[in-house]
């Protein structure tokens, strides 16, 4: 534990490092958000309410979303690992005493928690100044947000530490990479809150993993109805599934993956 608890502070002392990098992320963030809850509010001046939704929950959305975008990561950025693979390099990353996915969870998380802290929060403040949100109102539903957060961030990782396994199959991972990239965006909520697409897809799109980004966070904080099971905790317990699930695929892949590894002399 002490390894990793090492290379979490490392990574969050790293990233703290690239000021004008958070600076010109939290403009992005805040920029976007503002145009995003624009578009949003002339479609619901048309339409008042749409699947439970109103003007107020979209935009509150909207800024819970890019408020999530630092931490959690929805685009796909790839993690180090995926270049270390495609160099040969991941070698000396499983001769370490510690395990390839825990390493770079740990590492994941240090720059998440650093993102929360100076991307997340002043982006949120921004949506809070500049229009009306909807706020929960029970310390409980603040304490269930935050833990969405953290399983919001494992879900991510995962994702993108299998995006990184592809290149022990296919050579490079830049084009999974890529292709998430797309997909991430549009299956989360990002783009869109997924109550504003037709209901067939709409719940196509709610039942895989990227739904637990954002749609899922952003209904905690929104107390709906439409989360999984229709409650805060049916909402948790899908992140947590999928996160699980995840993990244990990761934890597979890279077991067969150092098996490849030794069998190609690498």
């Amino acid at each position: 534990m002490r390894v990793y608890l090492s290379v979490f502070g490392c990574a969050l002392r790293r990233y703290s490092g690239y000021r004008a990098a958070t600076a010109a992320g939290l403009f992005t963030n805040s920029v976007f958000g503002v145009i995003n809850a624009l578009v949003l509010l002339a479609v619901f001046a048309a339409r008042p309410q749409i699947n439970g939704y109103t003007a107020i929950d979209a935009v509150t959305q909207v800024y819970v979303a890019q408020a999530l975008l630092g931490p959690v990561d929805v685009i796909g950025r790839p993690l180090a690992l995926a270049e270390r693979i495609r160099s040969g390099d991941v070698a000396v990353d499983l001769l370490r005493p510690a395990h390839p996915m825990a390493w770079f969870l740990a590492q994941d998380l240090g720059r998440a928690a650093f993102a929360v802290v100076f991307r997340s929060v002043p982006t949120f403040c921004v949506g809070l100044a500049l229009f009306r949100l909807a706020l929960p109102q029970e310390p409980a539903r603040w304490a269930a947000a935050g833990l969405a957060l953290l399983l919001a961030v494992l879900v991510s990782f995962t994702l993108r530490y299998l995006y990184a396994l592809a290149g022990f199959w296919i050579g490079d991972a830049r084009g999974v990479t890529a292709l998430a990239g797309t997909v991430g965006p549009l299956c989360s909520g990002l783009v869109l809150p997924l109550v504003l697409f037709p209901d067939a897809v709409a719940g196509v799109l709610r039942a895989l993993p990227w739904s637990a980004m954002v749609q899922v966070p952003a209904e905690i904080v929104l107390g709906k109805a439409t989360l999984p099971g229709g409650t805060v905790l049916g909402g948790l317990a899908f992140q947590a599934a999928w996160a699980a699930a995840l993990l244990a695929l990761g934890a597979l892949l890279t077991a067969r993956a150092a098996r490849r590894v030794a069998v190609q002399g690498g």
